[in-house]
């Protein structure tokens, strides 16, 4: 999958060169249609593990089903993702399930985009710590 979508970039940004657009949406589409992970957003607070997978596990063999909760509260962050052993049943659950109600809310499901590779950035840059400046615009602390 990783080279599917290195190989995808390297044709979107082929194509972005000689300005054409329409290759770019038809990579796109293909690599969508390789995806057998499905990210489902919407989801109730009460929606767990077990019955995200029980409600997409009609549309073929589901490998994994994750609701993604919040590291220091446990609270459900309100989306997840349902893995399938195929391409096909993750399309047909797609198909099926977006904007479909689970435990009280519509949900939208789409295909999952890979995270892209390298550290994870914490809301920006770095900063912070003592400047030794007193803090307030310039070094000199004039007002």
């Amino acid at each position: 999958m990783a080279f599917c979508n290195k190989l995808g970039g390297l044709l979107r940004w082929s194509a972005s060169q000689n300005g054409q657009t329409s290759m770019s949406s038809m990579l796109n589409s293909v690599r969508c249609m390789s995806s057998s992970k499905l990210f489902v957003g919407g989801l109730s607070y009460t929606t767990d593990d077990q019955s995200l997978k029980d409600a997409f596990v009609g549309f073929g063999d589901v490998v994994d089903a994750k609701v993604i909760v919040d590291r220091d509260t446990g609270r459900s962050r309100g989306f997840g993702f349902v893995n399938y052993s195929s391409n096909e049943s993750a399309s047909e659950a797609l198909s099926a399930m977006d904007g479909q109600e689970l435990n009280g809310r519509n949900i939208r499901v789409s295909f999952a985009n890979e995270r892209p590779a390298g550290p994870r950035s914490f809301g920006g840059g770095g900063g912070g710590g003592y400047r030794g400046d007193g803090g307030f615009g310039g070094g000199d602390n004039r007002y």
